[in-house]
């Protein structure tokens, strides 16, 4: 589903930027969609790191076969070689089991994150092993769809600002921060976007 504001900030963006009007207009009929339930959500975003989309999907349909409701007491129930054997790395493999533990045991907040700013969630969800600002910010963006996230710290953002503003050349990251001050409340919107213009097929994160 939409996200309630997705054409609002659409038409807000496409006022302000010509740049990102272009983008918009050639990638009408998709947009951002909910990722679902937190733990599933960031054990999948664990999974994903530094490997491709492909082998990503293929490593979490496995995971899905010992844990069909990828819930934390299902992976806290199952023995470290058991989640190995699906193809995770030793430490993905205990950064998964860190995250089931958080959860499990009440210190990440879930059920309080709709109602806490940006940088409080971030904050809860750095204090998990394996979890850094970058899965935060997606995590914010795809799960929570927060319509303001701006995350400096992807490549893929970086590379598309410099491809569509300064034709390629490479830029201090403060010039890219300050470009972006022009995109709020909506730099997740432009983000999304920007991503477009490298790859039209949203990527599950």
């Amino acid at each position: 589903m939409k996200p309630e504001y997705w054409d609002r900030a659409k038409r807000t963006l496409a006022r302000r930027d010509p740049v990102l009007a272009a983008i918009m207009r050639r990638h009408p009929r998709v947009h951002l969609l909910a990722r679902g339930e937190p733990f599933q959500t960031l054990a999948r975003a664990i999974v994903g790191q530094q490997i491709s989309v492909k082998a990503a999907q293929s490593v979490w349909n496995r995971v899905l076969e010992v844990a069909p409701g990828m819930t934390p007491a299902e992976i806290l129930a199952l023995r470290r070689p058991r989640l190995r054997a699906c193809g995770l790395s030793d430490r993905k493999t205990e950064y998964i089991a860190d995250l089931a533990r958080h959860v499990a045991e009440g210190t990440l907040h879930v059920h309080r994150w709709p109602q806490m700013d940006d940088e409080a969630v971030i904050g809860e969800l750095v204090e998990v092993r394996g979890i850094g600002r970058w899965t935060a910010e997606m995590f914010l963006m795809f799960s929570l769809l927060r319509p303001d996230v701006y995350p400096l710290g992807d490549l893929g953002l970086l590379k598309a600002v410099r491809l569509n503003f300064f034709k390629g050349r490479k830029v201090p990251l403060s010039r890219i921060r300050a470009l972006g001050a022009s995109w709020q409340p909506w730099r997740s919107v432009a983000t999304w976007y920007l991503w477009r213009s490298l790859d039209p097929v949203p990527v599950e994160y």
